[in-house]
């Protein structure tokens, strides 16, 4: 641990550890010296051979952070345990419009891929662990206590193993989550507004291959999405976890899918406490069986949902990155995606200023950084509210009007590539890290 670091970022999940790797070659190169700060001990990404879980959460990626993560040297690795997503399927409960995406037509391998949160946070920490990252310490586990704004450089009072040290550093980058007293202290508002709603997360199985096919359905209720999921060797189907029946038939758990389903505030408690039986009859009734029939649901998790954005995301010495800047609606999967695309833009700006001799915290250029992703976030996070308000209403006409679009687009080449390309992350170009 050094006294002083030219970038100090709080919280080394996803999004932190991200741009932690996109400056490892520039940083090396430039002289950059980087403290990641996290709350949870680090685990050794090389000691236990990676083995999927059933019940592993996930997050869709766009083809554009397939790009992002090219650029950051991750790919390949990434690539060993991830879930491309060739067709996506659009659909309207009750209603004729249909939408059908699909790779070949856009002339790329996938549209996007689906990864284990635990494997994108294993090969990441693989990355900082390589000998080209020994300018990037990894203080864990550590918490940060209190942030303060000098003259020329941020103070920052750290507490690890029960003792608080003071450390300085030109930039702090706060890539701590939704929820931090931290920024309490700092004062940082947010506006939010409530879906009163919540997301029901889980993984399902159908009998037969999901053949790399996404679904989106839209309901009277909310929308439900299905991602496909690498699946499973018959070794990490624990005999165990299984009935006398599941164990002859284990072929059949093998597949799985990841289960985002949206449900009012007043239904959660009801939906959590069926039985794994009665659960995916729900299922099929608000979803149907276009993906087959479900044999074995998993664990269930939800959370209430909420637009939130950060009033400010910079100030002088500051910034926040990911779910501390901005938290969405998960309708079509697009939060992590414009975070990675806000952590290559700001890695991109932080290069271009430690090369023209700037402070790293000199709000000017931090100014510079927010005005360039400002556009890229209302895009995103207006698309995501104001489709959930479209597609949960039950107003006749609207829903006529939505069947119609969905139709429209599903028969309109030109229509359906302006709308794949944007949802891929390509209507934009991918910053320069070197």
């Amino acid at each position: 641990m050094k006294q002083h670091y030219d970038i100090l970022i709080i919280g080394g999940g996803m999004v932190g550890a991200s741009l932690a790797a996109s400056l490892i070659p520039a940083g090396q190169r430039l002289g950059l010296s980087i403290a990641v700060v996290e709350a949870f001990p680090m685990p050794d990404a090389s000691s236990v051979e990676y083995q999927p879980s059933y019940d592993a959460r996930a997050t869709a990626l766009a083809y554009g952070s397939r790009l992002i993560y090219e650029q950051i040297g991750i790919w390949e690795q990434l690539r060993e345990h991830l879930c491309p997503i060739t067709d996506i399927h659009v659909s309207d409960k009750g209603r004729f419009g249909v939408s059908r995406l699909n790779a070949r037509d856009e002339n790329v391998a996938a549209l996007g891929y689906v990864v284990e949160n635990h494997w994108l946070g294993r090969v990441l920490m693989n990355r900082l662990a390589q000998p080209d990252a020994e300018h990037i310490d990894l203080l864990c586990p550590a918490e940060v206590t209190a942030v303060h704004t000098l003259a020329e450089q941020m103070e920052v009072t750290l507490m690890t193993e029960g003792r608080e040290q003071q450390l300085t550093a030109e930039l702090v980058v706060m890539a701590d989550g939704g929820r931090s007293e931290l920024r309490e202290q700092l004062g940082i508002v947010y506006q939010q507004q409530g879906y009163q709603q919540h997301a029901l997360v889980t993984n399902i199985s159908p009998e037969s291959p999901h053949h790399n096919i996404a679904y989106e359905r839209f309901t009277d209720t909310g929308p439900m999405a299905l991602l496909p999921l690498e699946d499973l060797s018959l070794d990490a189907l624990a005999p165990a976890e299984l009935s006398a029946a599941e164990s002859s038939s284990l072929q059949e758990v093998r597949h799985r899918m990841g289960l985002v389903w949206t449900v009012p505030d007043d239904q959660i408690d009801e939906i959590l406490a069926l039985s794994d039986r009665e659960f995916i009859e729900r299922v099929h009734e608000r979803f149907g069986y276009r993906a087959g029939v479900f044999v074995r649901v998993g664990e269930r998790y939800s959370y209430p949902l909420k637009l939130s954005v950060a009033d400010e995301q910079v100030r002088q010495g500051l910034i926040m990155l990911g779910n501390a800047a901005h938290a969405l609606h998960p309708i079509a999967g697009q939060g992590y995606n414009l975070a990675l695309r806000g952590v290559v833009t700001l890695a991109a700006e932080l290069i271009r200023a430690r090369e023209a001799g700037i402070n790293l915290g000199d709000i000017n250029h931090l100014t510079r950084f927010a005005e360039q992703v400002r556009q890229d976030q209302r895009r995103t996070i207006g698309f995501s509210d104001k489709t959930m308000k479209l597609f949960s209403n039950s107003n006749p006409l609207l829903a006529l009007g939505r069947s119609a679009g969905l139709q429209l687009l599903d028969i309109c080449p030109l229509a359906k590539t302006v709308f794949t390309r944007s949802a891929m992350g390509l209507d934009q170009p991918t910053p320069d890290l070197h």
